[in-house]
């Protein structure tokens, strides 16, 4: 479907814009409540891989493996925007982990992050839309300055 202000894309367009970038939003279930946590990714094969420390984030996916993950961009003077929509299973193959890359993954925070996760997608949705021009932020109205 296209407008005058996007274009959808199709799933060959949605993994090639996904590889131009490595970090995305991942939206979970975490004790009842929805959640958004930045991670770096990369993609192959058609699924998503990411590295993930023990914590909250891999025990919400151990009860909830359903997730849906958000990338965006600007590509060729357009901004982008990419979700993937399916389950998180941790890869338990030495020669997944090995094939796919992930063990190499980069991240923006320290620490040990052994535990490798893929993202099976269900659906691979996007589009990209015309960059608006900046504007100017509006002022911010108080409650002191209506009274």
């Amino acid at each position: 479907m296209q407008t005058a202000d996007a274009t959808q894309l199709d799933a060959e367009e949605c993994w090639s814009l996904l590889r131009t970038t490595d970090l995305g939003r991942l939206a979970l279930m975490s004790d009842g409540s929805p959640d958004i946590v930045p991670l770096n990714y990369l993609v192959g094969d058609g699924v998503l891989y990411f590295r993930s420390a023990p914590g909250d984030k891999l025990a919400a996916l151990g009860v909830d493996p359903a997730v849906a993950f958000e990338a965006d961009g600007i590509y060729s003077r357009q901004r982008w925007s990419v979700v993937i929509r399916g389950t998180a299973h941790r890869v338990n193959s030495d020669s997944e982990i090995e094939s796919s890359g992930v063990m190499e993954l980069a991240s923006y925070l320290s620490g040990d992050k052994w535990n490798y996760i893929r993202i099976q997608p269900l659906s691979v949705t996007g589009r990209r839309f015309r960059r608006s021009p900046r504007r100017e932020p509006q002022a911010v109205v108080s409650a002191a300055s209506i009274g």
